[in-house]
């Protein structure tokens, strides 16, 4: 779907551009928008976890086989597939500020009915939507925050972002662990949970602005102007002067077709195969790690207590991405972490006492969620204003839709080679994923974002 998207190409837009990224550091503003913002990836990262939490019981008291709690799963990903190119694409045409707030309540609206539901197939068709909800929101919300912080800072800040989002995660598994043994439907409230992205999002309606670089994209120049001078008020201290950058390339006309043209397109492609291998290393294992759990002799409530210690992960994880994203070439770092995690993989593959299980099994957790942080600091730097939101979008939504076929293929390797098997190939797709950024991947260290 093209859509005309006026460009910066103008010399009001790059003066405006020019004088917000001079901003050296954090104004007052900034610092109020970030709690806000991890709330809003809290809400995400809460309803992403629902499924995985919820099904070794919802397996039980349905009477669900492997392969049924695998088709949740693609369904989860067909949605976020969906969600992440049609979110990017309306926030490139209608804003990153209003994409973020229907993402929300998308997702909060159908976790919510999630619970409700009377059977597979309603499960499955409220599961679909909340995938588009939850995509729509995350690939934006990462977006936002590169367009609206200091170059110096922006990595840290997605990580801090994703760090508070990943709160999410034990909050979920807490919650999963206080509910579920209530009763043989209490699974239920797991995914009621999941709706907890309303309350941010209420309050992001007054408190966030629209992104300024979306702003002058899009020709709205009189409130870019405005914010700009804000935040330009804010600053404690002096300014240093703005300077006037000549981008590499001619603007893009915002048509998707330019994701594909000249040195964009090897970018595009880069993105989506990294994104891809990435999402199936990821999800393969955080996905299937509380059922399979389950599967290999552990009860449901030791398992539970196992991935409970897990969720502890991955804020550390988001700890250790925000201490490293900046300081050296993203992609190098997603490379040395993803070829870390892959190793850690195929030990704890092979692993079969208790706390070598949980030991290995935390360290995959945190390191998997220092890529993920990363990997959103880097996804909106390689591509322009323009076609931010899409071509993030389509780099998420190749990775979701890997991750469609890759939890058949979990269930499927299940099916032959048992635990082992899953995981081994899980460590084979991290594997790839580093060998792909480390060797194709773009040099983005303190690059303006045009």
């Amino acid at each position: 779907m093209d859509v005309p998207i006026t460009t910066v190409a103008s010399p009001r837009g790059d003066e405006l551009i020019a004088r917000f990224d001079r901003l050296p550091r954090m104004t007052s503003a900034h610092w109020r928008w970030l709690p806000l913002l991890g709330l809003l990836s809290l809400g995400d990262t809460v309803d992403i976890n629902a499924l995985s939490y919820a099904a070794p019981a919802m397996r039980k008291n349905w009477r669900l086989s492997i392969s049924q709690i695998g088709n949740l799963t693609s369904l989860s990903f067909l949605g976020m597939f969906i969600g992440a190119l049609v979110g990017g694409r309306l926030a490139d045409r209608y804003g990153r500020k209003r994409m973020i707030l229907i993402g929300t309540m998308l997702y909060s609206l159908s976790s919510i009915l999630c619970g409700l539901s009377p059977n597979f197939a309603v499960l499955g068709v409220f599961r679909t939507l909340s995938g588009v909800g939850i995509a729509a929101t995350i690939g934006v919300l990462s977006v936002y925050v590169a367009e609206m912080y200091p170059t110096k800072v922006r990595g840290r800040i997605q990580a801090a972002v994703l760090g508070v989002g990943l709160l999410g995660v034990p909050f979920a598994a807490f919650s999963a662990k206080l509910l579920v043994p209530l009763g043989s439907e209490a699974w239920r409230w797991v995914f009621v949970i999941g709706a907890v992205g309303l309350v941010p999002a209420v309050l992001a309606v007054f408190l966030l602005p629209e992104s300024v670089r979306w702003l002058i994209a899009a020709g709205r120049y009189e409130e870019a102007t405005r914010l700009v001078s804000g935040l330009e008020l804010r600053y404690s201290g002096e300014l240093p002067p703005p300077v006037l950058t000549v981008p590499a390339a001619p603007p893009a006309r915002g048509k998707v077709a330019d994701l594909f043209t000249g040195s964009q397109r090897r970018i595009t492609i880069v993105t989506a195969l990294s994104l891809m291998s990435g999402i199936v290393a990821f999800y393969g294992f955080n996905s299937w790690v509380p059922t399979l759990l389950d599967e290999r002799d552990h009860s449901t409530d030791t398992a539970l207590t196992i991935t409970t210690i897990l969720s502890i992960a991955p804020p550390i994880g988001a700890l250790v991405g925000m201490l490293v994203t900046d300081r050296w070439q993203r992609r190098y770092v997603l490379a040395a972490i993803s070829l870390t995690t892959a190793v850690l993989m195929v030990v704890f593959a092979v692993t079969t006492s208790l706390w070598p299980t949980i030991v290995v099994g935390f360290l995959i957790s945190m390191f998997l969620q220092s890529n993920a942080v990363t990997v959103y600091a880097y996804l909106p730097e390689v591509f322009p204003t323009t076609l931010r939101g899409l071509g993030a979008g389509l780099g998420n939504g190749a990775g979701r839709l890997a991750g469609i076929g890759g939890a058949a293929l979990v269930a499927a390797i299940y099916a032959v080679a048992g635990f082992v098997g899953v995981f081994l190939t899980t460590a084979l797709f991290s594997l790839v994923t580093a060998v792909i950024l480390g060797l194709f991947g773009e040099n983005t260290q303190n690059r303006s974002l045009h």
